[in-house]
């Protein structure tokens, strides 16, 4: 098998196993976002074997998919019409998705690969964070004062409508919800890139990659 088959058929599985694991919720929450079983590690591997081009190509595809499985199997869409339906398909999946193939950035800056994948995991699901929170403050921000005045019914919820309004108050709502998960999703991401580094047959598979001319 010459090697851009290989990178084809290696991309293929790897994306198919990411679509599997995005399935597999550790947590859902009641108004869209969840922390998966390590659905985004598979991009970042890619990315890392055969740089950020090809990564990006692929996080784009894994977008898309996502993005299809949102408008079929949940209401992700729901509410929005025209402009805004295609706003949210681009920041909540397809650019939220193609920026884990950033992963393997720092590749050729660090020399150590367990840190270096590490890092670009970290980068790149602070950089998923940062699509989803400018798709809520752009789309959902309106939602701000319902969501700290009753899901976060408490002191913390009352504080922030006390001394907050307009676009600061829809910033801290989708900092504050999308932070709910995808902080503890980055984490997630961060611990199987350490694991998978350090298993040597693994981390020899992984470093094996390496960009094929188009």
């Amino acid at each position: 098998m010459n090697k851009k088959t290989l990178r084809l058929v290696t991309s293929g599985v790897l994306i198919a196993l990411g679509t599997v694991l995005s399935m597999i919720k550790v947590f859902d929450l009641p108004y869209g976002g969840s922390i998966t079983l390590f659905s985004m590690v598979p991009v970042m591997v890619l990315g890392y074997m055969y740089g950020v081009r090809w990564g990006l190509l692929c996080g784009t595809v894994f977008g898309v998919l996502q993005a299809v499985l949102g408008a079929t199997t949940s209401q992700a869409f729901a509410g929005l019409t025209g402009f805004n339906i295609v706003l949210m398909a681009f920041l909540d999946y397809i650019a939220a998705f193609a920026v884990l193939g950033l992963a393997g950035m720092f590749k050729r800056v660090i020399k150590r690969p367990t840190l270096s994948f590490a890092l670009g995991a970290v980068v790149t699901g602070l950089l998923r964070y940062l699509c989803h929170f400018l798709s809520g403050f752009i789309l959902w921000g309106s939602y701000a004062e319902w969501f700290f005045g009753d899901v976060m019914a408490n002191s913390t919820g009352a504080y922030i409508l006390d001394n907050f309004t307009g676009d600061m108050l829809a910033m801290l709502y989708s900092l504050i919800y999308n932070g709910s998960y995808m902080l503890p999703e980055t984490v997630i991401s961060l611990v199987a890139a350490v694991v998978l580094m350090s298993i040597r047959p693994v981390r020899k598979q992984i470093l094996s990659g390496a960009p094929v001319q188009a």
